[in-house]
């Protein structure tokens, strides 16, 4: 099988990829028909690992599903549910499945989702969860001992934050994941651009890691007053929640305004990582009014 995202960040293409949340329970056809819809016009399928700490199936075992299907996954990896051995075994049996691309985060708090007796372990966070995979790749464990079964030959991306408020703090982080074998960064929903821009040219160019801008479809005024309500460090422009708000038909709208950003970003950085919660049918349309050609190889061939 091939792997598009690891090729075409070698190739310098403007990289496109899009999440994809597992399903609740276990039957995967829903998630598999949405992930289908993609084909051709995402370079990887983002599996989300328990967002806003959610209870959903394994992102690992969800990965492997699309990979069968000939869809390739960038398979998240978060530090809230297992200690350093159940990460180890997790990545080890992902590699031995066929995924190739993780995403390190630290994970959602559990008190933001819909198990909040749950007890969270954080033994890592995502810059030490990088260095793990770092050691795995290099083929050795965590305590530095050799693995008598072969390395792991994983391609491991991080998430940023251009609009943090702590600019040194957003500097330091980046450089730290950067330095722990980061080779390409997604970041959060972007809602003000100039931030976006400021992070590019005095942070990011630092490196040629490819830098993925966070963009989100809102489908109405509500939904954007929820996540600037509900979501930390998002702040969606009064301006765009106004347009929602005049529209006759809001969705369509989302869709438009989601366009104008990916162009955007087509401006100021490597890629974009496509967020259309529960609407990730409208991603080709998205796509298409932005411009962006169909990827020609398909998102991976068997």
């Amino acid at each position: 099988m091939s792997h598009n995202l690891k090729q075409a960040v070698l190739n310098k293409e403007f990289l496109i990829t899009a999440e994809v949340a597992p399903p609740k329970g276990g039957n995967p056809t829903r998630m598999m028909e949405v992930a289908t819809k993609l084909k051709g016009r995402v370079h990887a399928v983002n599996v989300t690992d328990g967002s806003r700490a959610v209870l959903r199936m394994s992102s690992v075992a969800a990965s492997v599903i699309l990979h069968h299907h000939g869809i390739e996954p960038v398979c998240q990896f978060a530090c809230r549910d297992r200690n350093c051995i159940g990460l180890q075994a997790d990545l080890m049996g992902a590699y031995a499945l066929g995924i190739r691309n993780v995403l390190a985060l630290t994970g959602d708090p559990v008190k933001a989702g819909d198990h909040k007796t749950s007890r969270a372990v954080f033994e890592l966070e995502s810059i030490r969860l990088l260095k793990l995979i770092s050691k795995l790749n290099n083929g050795v464990d965590f305590n530095d001992k050799k693995m008598p079964d072969d390395a792991l030959d994983l391609f491991p991306g991080a998430a940023v934050d251009p609009q943090l408020k702590s600019w040194s703090g957003l500097q330091k982080r980046f450089e730290k994941k950067l330095e722990a074998g980061a080779q390409f960064f997604q970041s959060q929903m972007i809602t003000d651009f100039d931030k976006l821009d400021k992070f590019m040219s005095q942070i990011a160019c630092v490196s040629d890691k490819p830098i993925l801008a966070g963009i989100f479809l809102l489908k109405s005024a509500k939904n954007a007053n929820f996540i600037n309500k509900y979501v930390p460090g998002v702040n969606i422009p009064d301006s765009i929640i106004e347009r929602l708000g005049n529209a006759e038909k809001p969705l369509e709208e989302g869709v438009k305004i989601a366009a104008e950003q990916v162009k955007l970003a087509q401006t100021m950085c490597h890629g974009v990582h496509l967020m259309a919660i529960k609407r990730e049918d409208l991603i080709p349309e998205i796509l298409d009014l932005a411009g962006i050609e169909p990827i020609n190889n398909l998102l991976a061939t068997k």
